[in-house]
């Protein structure tokens, strides 16, 4: 069977998701640290992203990736520095006007036990609308449009927890893309997902009219789909810049610890890393 080849996603595509026209937010983290439990997980991380920008954090596990993205969207309180949302401390937001601001597309979701796909993906047009005010007519062509996009439409009435890692991750992505975000934060969006899930699924985050900022442990996804990488080791930014800066032979066995050939990928442009083996025992 001939398969068609994906054609790459370039910013201010239209989406067919069927959601409003959002203003890209700027967002820029300022001196941020964050301690629990008398161990410090970030150390005074400085972090930028302009309108409309996708902005990749990478960095081995236990870097404090999930940590900076959890800060950022208000899940955790960091102990020093502040997050700004266009020039107003994030801080200072209620639960309401951030969830208006910014969308969250977890690892994992909590809260949804027993709720079918449908009705998960409408929790995002919550912070659009009053208390117990029900779904109009707009909020359903939004939330079935964005099913259609991330392919979940057919299995729309089934139960969330029920459903594959890979369908429950599709699920969250259309729930954040009918809460029409000017910033979309993402936590490794393409754990559980098949190859061309994960390339809709970045691509879509490319096209939407939103800035993205999204943790990912893929560094060819990251240098394909970003527009700049953070490199996070240790709780420290340690590198950051454009794909092709950041993405250098040196800086990967220093920070991964392994060998790789670094080179620029002939289709897309963007660096290509490939790993050298690692004799057993060494």
């Amino acid at each position: 069977m001939d398969v068609a080849p994906l054609q790459p996603y370039r910013r201010g595509d239209r989406m067919t998701g069927g959601t409003g026209p959002a203003r890209p937010v700027e967002l820029a983290v300022e001196g941020l640290r964050y301690d629990t439990d008398g161990h410090t997980l970030l150390h005074g991380i400085d972090l930028t992203a302009r309108p409309g920008e996708t902005v990749g954090v990478v960095g081995p596990n236990g870097s404090g990736k999930t940590t900076l993205l959890r800060c950022v969207y208000g899940a955790l309180r960091a102990t020093a520095g502040r997050v700004l949302l266009d020039g107003a401390d994030a801080a200072a937001l209620t639960v309401k006007e951030r969830a208006r601001r910014v969308a969250v597309v977890p690892q994992d979701a909590t809260g949804t036990f027993g709720l079918t796909v449908r009705e998960v993906v409408a929790m995002g047009r919550s912070p659009h609308k009053r208390f117990w005010e029900q779904d109009g007519p707009d909020d359903v062509r939004r939330v079935t449009d964005a099913l259609e996009t991330v392919g979940t439409g057919p299995f729309a009435a089934r139960r969330f927890d029920e459903l594959s890692g890979g369908e429950r991750q599709r699920v969250l992505v259309a729930r954040a893309l009918v809460q029409d975000p000017g910033l979309l934060a993402l936590d490794e969006p393409t754990n559980h997902l098949d190859i061309r899930y994960q390339l809709e699924v970045l691509g879509l985050v490319r096209a939407l009219p939103a800035t993205g900022l999204l943790v990912l442990h893929d560094l060819n996804l990251a240098a394909a789909f970003c527009d700049r990488l953070y490199v996070l080791s240790g709780g420290r930014a340690v590198a950051s810049g454009p794909p092709r800066e950041v993405l250098t032979e040196e800086l990967l066995a220093e920070v991964y610890g392994v060998r790789a050939r670094v080179g620029i990928h002939p289709d897309t442009g963007a660096p290509n890393v490939v790993y050298l083996p690692v004799a057993a025992g060494s």
